[in-house]
């Protein structure tokens, strides 16, 4: 009997490579996104990250004819009120055209957000990411988890394992930026890693 298959909603690299990290060892076939042609991108309306998430699933499901798992995540800064939330990466958008590279709108990003912290003193720094990922089989949410992470915002970008806003944010309790950090401790600890995990135990129970 050949393995299920379940479509990853994302052609984030950093996030495909997370995600495949995490669930390496489940009975199904992990697939890409760009193995099912030019889907467009479905508009992010949702005000949170679990409507974003479970939108996404749904569409590329429906896109696919497979089941889909989505993944919406972000930074919450205090400092910020939140921001820059589920625009997280987006939030830099007015500086560089959409079809720039990852890497180029991730620095953009980056800028934007400690040009917005310049001021804000080490302690009222903190912040923390969000993930919120949401299984569906094109009808229904078949599986949803929610984690966080807590940290601060660092005053340069260090390390380089990460992406998004990896290098700025310090992971509470580690003293290094979640790019410090190598791919199997990132993984044990961060908002996205932990999801996974919750996630993996559910989805051994439906297979």
């Amino acid at each position: 009997m050949s393995r299920p298959t379940i479509v990853l909603a994302t052609r984030n690299p950093g996030k495909i490579r997370e995600i495949r990290q995490v669930l390496t060892g489940l009975e199904v076939r992990i697939a890409a996104l760009d193995e099912f042609g030019q889907v467009p991108e479905p508009a992010e309306t949702g005000d949170t990250f679990a409507q974003n998430a479970c939108e996404k699933a749904h569409y590329y499901a429906k896109a696919t004819g497979q089941w889909c798992l989505a993944d919406d995540s972000g930074l919450m800064v205090d400092a910020l009120d939140g921001l820059p939330g589920v625009q997280s990466a987006r939030y830099a958008a007015g500086e560089c055209p959409p079809s720039a590279p990852r890497s180029v709108s991730d620095a953009a990003n980056n800028r934007k957000l400690l040009a917005a912290l310049a001021d804000v003193a080490e302690e009222n720094r903190t912040a923390r990411f969000v993930c919120c990922l949401a299984l569906s089989d094109g009808q229904r949410i078949r599986i949803q988890t929610f984690d966080t992470v807590e940290g601060r915002i660092g005053h340069a970008p260090r390390g380089e394992n990460g992406f998004g806003y990896d290098p700025l944010f310090v992971v509470e309790g580690k003293g290094r930026t979640a790019a410090e950090l190598p791919a199997d401790e990132k993984n044990a600890v961060s908002h996205r890693g932990k999801a996974l995990q919750h996630f993996a135990r559910l989805l051994r129970e439906i297979l």
